[in-house]
C-alpha cells in the first residue's frame, strides 16, 4: 500500500494502563515507544464547518452560499499554520449541506468506554489493546489497526500468534465513510488478514447512530471469528492443489482469480517458498501467499480495489470450492478468447478443464465442513446483532 504521511503506534487505552507491545510487534516496529490510544485519537485532526463563498466572474464580488459548507481543521486555520504548506492547509473538503461531520472523538471515545468494561480472560480489553494509526493527506484520511494481545490463534510449530482485532477508518473528503471490520495480523510473517467480518459503515449523512452499541456488536463478532479461525485454517491445510496436474502455474492461479500480474508473482513466490512442495500447495498456504502480496506489495490505497483483492484472498481460505469454480470459469473464458486453434488445441483444452473439475470433485467431501462452519458462524453473528 502507499506509505502514509505518518504512523502512530499505540498500546493501552489510556494513561491508567501499563500496556506493553507484544515482542513480535515491538520487533517489527523497531522498538519505538507507543502512546496510549486515547492520546493518539485526540491528536488526530478534527473538522468544523464554516461558510463558503464564490467569486462572481463578472463583478468580482464574493457571494456566500448556503448550499455548501467548507470542512476545515480549526488548529490549522491560523495564518502561521496555513503559510507552512499543503500538509497544513486547513481546508479538507466542500460538501453539500447534507454532510454530517463525524470527528474521531465521536467514533472512538465510545470505543474507549467499551474497552474499559469488556474483558478477555478477566482482563479489560483496554489493558491488552495495541496497534497503529496511519494518516494520509494531511490527516484528513485515517486508517487504523486495533488488536488485542491474547485474542489469538496459535498454529503448531509457530511461536508467533495470529492476533485478532479490528481495522477502522474514515476521511473528511467524502470518499470513506466511517467503517470497521474484523482484522488479524500474523506475527509469523506480518501478513494482515482483512475483512474477517462484514464491513460495518456509518455515512456522514443524516442522524449518527449509537457508536457504543456499534462497537459492542463488532467486538462480539471478532471474538466469534477467533474461536473458529483455527478450524478454518486446519481444514484449509488439508486441501492440496497439485499444480503438476493442473493446466496453469501457481502464478497463473492467482491471475485467474483476478490478481494483477505483479501481485500474482509475489503471491506465488511466497506460497511456493512456504509449501512442503512447490507443486503441491494447500489452500492455507495459497491464502497466506495472497495476503503476503497484498500486505507488502499492493501499490494502491487502503480501501477501494484493495477490498476487492482481500475478498479474493479470503475466499481461498473460507470458500475453497468457490475459489476453484472461479478459476475454472476464468480458465474456460481464456480458452474461448484464444479461439479454437484446431482439434488438437480443443482436445487439450477439454483435458485441462477436466483436470480442474477433478480437483473440484475431490473437494466436495471436505467443503461440507466449511459450509457448515460458515453457516453456524453467520448464525451467531446474527444473534450478536439482535
Amino acid at each position: 500500500m502507499k506509505d502514509p504521511a505518518s504512523r502512530t503506534i499505540f498500546a493501552g487505552v489510556d494513561g491508567r494502563t501499563e500496556t506493553e507491545l507484544p515482542e513480535w510487534y515491538r520487533n517489527r516496529h523497531g522498538g519505538e515507544n507507543p502512546v496510549t490510544f486515547a492520546e493518539a485519537i485526540r491528536d488526530l485532526p478534527q473538522a468544523v464547518e464554516t461558510n463558503v463563498a464564490y467569486q462572481n466572474p463578472y463583478t468580482d464580488e464574493w457571494v456566500e452560499t448556503e448550499r455548501f459548507n467548507a470542512l476545515v481543521e480549526p488548529r490549522r486555520a491560523c495564518t502561521e499554520a496555513h503559510e507552512q504548506g499543503a500538509e497544513t492547509d486547513p481546508l479538507f473538503h466542500i460538501p453539500t449541506d447534507s454532510y454530517s461531520i463525524i470527528n474521531p472523538v465521536d467514533v472512538y471515545n465510545p470505543l474507549e468506554a467499551v474497552l474499559r468494561e469488556e474483558t478477555l480472560d478477566e482482563t479489560p480489553l483496554g489493558d491488552v489493546m495495541f496497534g497503529e494509526i496511519r494518516r494520509y493527506r494531511g490527516g484528513g484520511e485515517v486508517h487504523m489497526d486495533i488488536m488485542f494481545d491474547g485474542l489469538e490463534v496459535r498454529l503448531p510449530g509457530r511461536s508467533e500468534p495470529i492476533t485478532m482485532g479490528v481495522t477502522s477508518g474514515y476521511d473528511f473528503f467524502g470518499e470513506h465513510a466511517v467503517y470497521v471490520e474484523g482484522f488479524a495480523q500474523d506475527g509469523y510473517c506480518s501478513n494482515t488478514m482483512r475483512s474477517l467480518t462484514d464491513k460495518e459503515v456509518i455515512k456522514h449523512v443524516g442522524d449518527i447512530r449509537n457508536f457504543r452499541t456499534w462497537w459492542e456488536e463488532i467486538l462480539a463478532q471478532v471474538e466469534l471469528v477467533a474461536d473458529d479461525l483455527f478450524e478454518f485454517i486446519r481444514d484449509a491445510q488439508e486441501i492440496d492443489l497439485d499444480f503438476s496436474e493442473l493446466p496453469f502455474t501457481v502464478t497463473e492461479f492467482y491471475t485467474l482469480l483476478g490478481f494483477p500480474d505483479y501481485l500474482s508473482e509475489r503471491a506465488a513466490g511466497d506460497a511456493e517458498a512456504n509449501a512442503m512442495s512447490p507443486f503441491e500447495i494447500d489452500m492455507w498456504t495459497l491464502h497466506s501467499g495472497g495476503t503476503y502480496a497484498l500486505t507488502h506489495f499492493f501499490q494502491g490505497k487502503e480501501g477501494g480495489s484493495l477490498d476487492q483483492y482481500v475478498r479474493i484472498a479470503n475466499d481461498i481460505l473460507f470458500n475453497p470450492e468457490g475459489t476453484i469454480k472461479r478459476v475454472e470459469h476464468a480458465y474456460e473464458q481464456q480458452l474461448e478468447a484464444n479461439g479454437d486453434g484446431g482439434s488438437q488445441a480443443s482436445l487439450a483444452g477439454e483435458r485441462a478443464l477436466a483436470s480442474i473439475e477433478s480437483v473440484s470433485d475431490d473437494l466436495k467431501g471436505k467443503v461440507d465442513r466449511f459450509e457448515e462452519r460458515e453457516d453456524a458462524l453467520r448464525e451467531r453473528f446474527q444473534e450478536t446483532m439482535a
